[in-house]
């Protein structure tokens, strides 16, 4: 029998990702037969998560191999990352040789500020979806939106349902299901409740006065911002 074929996955790596952006999707991906993994960033330095610890990247940005499968994670770090000229070009770089460009939450605004996203229909975390035009983008709804080579996936747990929906297009549904499965996604939440459509009303309208709608302005305004 012979080895499947290769499949390097890189993911982007910044200061402020949100920690399950990654290692969610990691998870299931290096389960795939033929994947290999790297974590890229500016430098070799542990990257700070939001949940305070820190990620050793495999690689920086010079000596990153090329990717088959890019993913961007999000996190509230995207706002200064859209402004590093070497994280943008990075991106670029590996989405010109690689096979799938994909996100996770607002990691969709890093792929749109290097100019994959234009006239491309994508999603994000649902705090942001309205600013996704500023990067040429059609918001789309969906936990998972594809459009041609390009991925995007919602917010932070949305980066598990990504990574299964690739590996079934990649290697069957098979496969993917024996890695749900093995890694026991058997969502079963205390609350239907993770998503506004779903959630009270009450509870969305305090948790963005508390964090989502300082945060999307400030996104906003990295967005704008030359």
């Amino acid at each position: 029998m012979t080895d499947p074929q290769p499949i390097r996955i890189v993911f982007l790596l910044f200061p402020g990702i949100t920690q399950l952006d990654f290692t969610a999707p990691a998870q299931a991906l290096c389960r795939m037969p033929g994947a290999t993994l790297a974590g890229a960033a500016a430098s070799r330095e542990p990257i700070a998560t939001d949940s305070g610890f820190s990620i050793v990247p495999t690689h920086d940005f010079a000596s990153c191999p090329q990717a088959d499968i890019l993913c961007v994670p999000g996190g509230h770090g995207v706002a200064d990352a859209l402004g590093d000229a070497a994280t943008i070009a990075f991106i670029a770089r590996q989405a010109a040789g690689a096979r799938w460009v994909t996100s996770v939450c607002t990691g969709a605004f890093l792929l749109g500020r290097a100019g994959l996203l234009d006239g491309r229909r994508a999603t994000t975390h649902w705090a942001y979806t309205h600013l996704l035009p500023l990067v040429g983008a059609e918001p789309a709804p969906g936990r998972v939106v594809e459009d041609g080579n390009i991925v995007t996936a919602g917010g932070v747990t949305s980066g598990l349902d990504f990574a299964l929906t690739l590996i079934a297009r990649l290697k069957g549904d098979a496969v993917a299901q024996a890695i749900q499965l093995a890694i026991e996604y058997d969502p079963a939440p205390p609350f239907a409740g993770g998503h506004p459509s779903r959630a009270p009303e009450a509870v969305t309208s305090g948790l963005k006065a508390r964090v989502y709608d300082g945060a999307a302005a400030r996104l906003e305004a990295a967005l704008s911002s030359a």
